[in-house]
């Protein structure tokens, strides 16, 4: 054996062996078995939430009882003649049955670009719905409220 085979080093293969980094998910989630990130699904229904939660509970006594949801996108018939898809849905109730507000998500995230975007059309349309409920301008209802 030569001197010069001895005082290098083995090489040695790891597994990075086309140089882009370290295999696993970039973020660890808190607990095991759950998605460390939510989904764009569940983003969008927390911000639906945290909106509607603060209008419902400045209007509940004169809303009664409105159950509200959130739906990917809306059943348009076949023969729909209008050139926008809508954004929501309000279905008033009758009887024991409850009114029902709808937003629809992927509309509605369809023309926004920013989270900041998304929020304040989020508030726009809930307002708007709420305040067709109520028969006030939409200004009145909330005041962040921005045509």
């Amino acid at each position: 054996m030569d001197e010069s085979s001895l005082d290098e080093a083995p090489v040695r293969r790891t597994r990075d062996r086309r140089g882009r980094g370290m295999r696993g998910p970039g973020i660890l989630p808190r607990r095991l078995g759950t998605p460390a990130r939510r989904t764009a699904r569940e983003r969008f229904d927390a911000l639906a939430l945290d909106v509607v939660t603060e209008i419902d509970e400045r209007w509940q006594r004169q809303l009664g009882l409105v159950e509200y949801a959130v739906e990917d996108t809306p059943l348009v018939p076949d023969d729909w003649s209008a050139e926008t898809v809508p954004l929501s849905s309000l279905i008033r109730g009758q009887g024991g049955q409850p009114t029902r507000l709808v937003l629809f998500r992927r509309p509605i995230e369809h023309r926004c670009e920013t989270r900041d975007e998304l929020h304040a059309l989020v508030l726009t349309v809930v307002v708007e719905q709420v305040a067709e409920l109520l028969g006030m301008d939409a200004e009145d209802v909330d005041p962040r409220y921005a045509r």
